[in-house]
């Protein structure tokens, strides 16, 4: 290697160790303020890490560097002989931590130390090394910048009494996370393949059977022989074809797996530097503030941690600053003078809940509702509704304008952040007792189960996790209040719109009882009229790139089974967006309807049921859903149907024993019956055609067009 790659090589090497000692320094740091008295246990370990960058630097030829870590050395060593720590010494560490930092970050673009804040504290290091007072840097920081998202990955260099080697332990490899997004991004696609894998899979089996349907047009003609051939050849792919999907789907689930437990970092890792911001706050507007953090040891994927980082800063930074009073305000309510901002993480189902609480004043919601006067917006008297107001952009209850409040940016950006992670920011508070901000995001942010719909002639996807249910509306269903549409529930009126509506785009034609999807951000909840509800699928999501910055209503772009693309909705913002949206006509003028057909549907899954009513309805059939084949059974009997829709593994009857019930019975054995299930075994689907099945139709492939085309064939 030559001088030049050499040099390049140490300086990278230098960087990327810079990074974990500094997020060390400032650990140990506010420890060490914390607690004085543990100078003993806590100066060594700074030592340490000091030494450590000194050398470093001495090697990547940054002298600099190495001077200041020098210095701080030494001010830190007359701690552990008897010098007296105080704030401005303090101060002037956090300073030179700030500073190394700074520093990396220049020479990482290749610009020069001279003229940097490490240069400018050279001589205030000096000066407090030789046993002079320290003088606080000016001006103060309002608040710490908190460590990159790589930083927040690296791990502070170990220091083993012997060399991992000698101890028979394994070394630990550092992994990009550039490396670790490619390789899920590839494992993604992979998935997304398997998927699209099982249906050519089916639509071989389905050439199987038109290849079975015309042994009796060619019988004791010459192309018997090439028939008989032709179908032992589609038999021994399919074998072949399942064979290699197993396989595939085991070593790509595998894979997947292992990506994602590669990518998994504790949830305390995510909050590296936020400890040092709430100090630096507190700091600067004369509080106390510490700061704790619950459930630490919870493993969330990087990506996840990273994208959180900003909302999680601007949230601790507002407790600190709204939410904890001072000192003499907080004895006066019989409050220790120090506050107190508690970061925690668990998980619920697919989903993470992130909160950030204080104990300090609580909401001042008469303030809220001024302000919101002030700028002519609506002042909701319902406290809940009120509280809402601190996400309003542009909205500040400050005194006046300071570094880290009064611009009334900070919580708007927060709800925008969250949200564009497919999640959701709530509020509450007691007043005197504390705030507390609820984040609710997903677990996941690289594949996703969505509810494909179509509105305005576009195919659109809704993450299921937020779909609470799917509807088929009646014109009882729906009232007019105030000018606006709503669904009628049992306990409240939740509003009504149309997606194309909301989306700006072309409306689709009035139906009798057109589809609608529940969707639920937080404690909010919207009804959402669609054209059509396609499937239940999961997809790969992906960003939509610098070029496009917000798009409104759009959270990412889903890559669909079969390459197509999809949008994916954010579901808070159509939520609020529905809440606004003026009356629209959902339904047709009234003339004489036609006739329409009957379908007894029976399926055990709510969710699959409910799924297929939807797509049953939406295309003008008449549906009875049933829980079971012997309520299926008895329903038919009861009011007949033109066409029954059946699962097979149910209770009481399956849809094996429905089928042939119906074809033993007189009245009703000429009656279509197809099955729809997840048994995709060859003597599965011989022994429901041998029952008397119409058609058969497997779960894993299912695609609402067969259905569909099959039921109108059949009828």
């Amino acid at each position: 290697m030559d001088r030049d790659r050499l040099a390049q090589a140490l300086l990278d090497s230098f960087l990327e160790e810079l990074e974990g000692h500094v997020v060390s320094l400032n650990r140990d740091l506010l420890a060490l303020e914390q607690a004085p008295a543990r100078a003993r246990e806590l100066i060594p370990g700074l030592l340490r890490t000091l030494h450590s960058v000194k050398g470093a630097s001495r090697a990547a030829s940054a002298s600099m560097v190495e001077n200041a870590c020098h210095r701080m050395e030494e001010v830190l060593e007359s701690l552990l002989h008897g010098r007296a720590p105080t704030p401005d010494l303090f101060e002037l560490c956090f300073a030179t931590v700030d500073a190394l930092d700074d520093a990396g970050r220049r020479l990482a673009s290749r610009q020069e130390l001279p003229g940097s804040p490490l240069e400018a504290l050279l001589p205030q290091l000096e000066q407090a090394a030789h046993g002079m007072p320290a003088r606080a840097p000016e001006p103060p920081r309002a608040g710490a910048r908190p460590p990159s998202p790589e930083a927040a990955d690296a791990e502070p260099e170990p220091e083993p009494a012997v060399p991992a080697q000698a101890s028979g332990e394994a070394l630990p490899v550092r992994v990009s996370g550039q490396k670790l997004d490619a390789l899920l991004s590839r494992s993604g696609e992979l998935r997304v393949a398997m998927l699209r894998l099982e249906g050519h899979a089916e639509s071989l089996e389905q050439l199987r059977d038109d290849a079975a349907s015309l042994r009796g047009t060619v019988r004791g003609t010459s192309s018997e022989t090439t028939l008989r051939r032709v179908e032992m050849e589609l038999a021994r792919v399919a074998r072949v074809l399942a064979q290699d999907r197993r396989a595939l789907f085991q070593s790509s689930t595998g894979l997947d797996d292992e990506v994602r437990r590669a990518r998994m970092l504790p949830f305390e890792e995510g909050c590296t530097g936020l400890e040092r911001a709430a100090r630096d706050v507190a700091h600067g507007l004369g509080r106390r503030a510490r700061m704790e953090v619950h459930g630490g040891g919870l493993e969330l994927d990087r990506s996840l941690l990273q994208s959180l980082r900003e909302p999680l800063l601007h949230l601790v930074r507002n407790a600190v600053a709204h939410g904890l009073e001072a000192p003499e305000e907080r004895v006066r309510h019989g409050k220790s003078e120090e506050g107190r901002v508690v970061l925690s993480a668990r998980l619920r189902g697919s989903r993470v809940e992130v909160a950030v609480e204080d104990d300090g004043r609580g909401l001042d919601l008469e303030a809220l509702r001024e302000r919101a006067r002030a700028r002519g917006l609506e002042a909701p008297e319902d406290d809940e509704e009120a509280a809402r107001l601190v996400f309003m952009p542009g909205l500040s209850t400050a005194a006046k304008v300071t570094a880290v409040s009064g611009r009334g940016v900070g919580l708007d950006v927060v709800r925008a952040q969250v949200e564009a992670l497919r999640g959701s920011v709530e509020v509450a508070f007691k007043a005197g007792q504390g705030t507390r901000f609820t984040l609710d995001v997903p677990l996941t942010l690289s594949t996703l189960r969505v509810l494909l719909v179509t509105a305005g002639g576009q195919i659109l996807a809704l993450a299921s996790e937020g779909v609470d249910r799917l509807l088929r509306l009646s014109p009882s269903d729906v009232r007019e209040v105030e000018g606006r549409m709503s669904w009628v529930t049992p306990d409240a009126l939740v509003p009504l719109a149309s997606l194309a509506g909301v989306l700006d785009l072309p409306a689709g034609a009035p139906k009798a009882r057109p589809s609608a999807v529940v969707l639920s951000a937080g404690t909010a909840r919207a009804a959402l009229v669609v054209d059509e509800v396609i499937a239940e699928q999961e997809v790969l999501v992906r960003s939509l790139g610098g070029r496009v910055k917000r798009a409104r209503h759009v959270a990412a772009a889903a890559v669909l089974p079969d390459g197509r693309m999809a949008l994916l909705l954010n579901p808070a913002s159509l939520v609020r967006a529905a809440g606004g949206r003026p009356s629209a006509h959902f339904f047709p003028t009234p003339r004489e309807k036609a006739v329409r057909k009957h379908v007894v549907l029976a399926d055990d899954s709510p969710t699959t049921r409910m799924l297929e009513q939807s797509i049953l309805e939406g295309a003008g059939f008449d549906v009875t859903a049933c829980a079971d084949g012997a309520e299926a059974w008895e329903r038919l009997q009861a009011g007949g149907a033109d066409a029954l829709v059946l699962d097979v593994e149910m209770p009481r009857m399956d849809g094996f024993q429905v089928t042939e019930a119906v074809r033993a019975s007189p009245r009703f054995g000429r009656v279509p019956v197809v099955l729809v299930t997840s048994r995709e075994k060859p003597e599965d689907k011989a022994r429901g055609l041998q029952a008397g099945a119409s058609a058969y139709i497997v779960k894993s492939a299912f695609d609402p067009t067969s259905l569909l085309e099959t039921l109108r064939r059949l009828l």
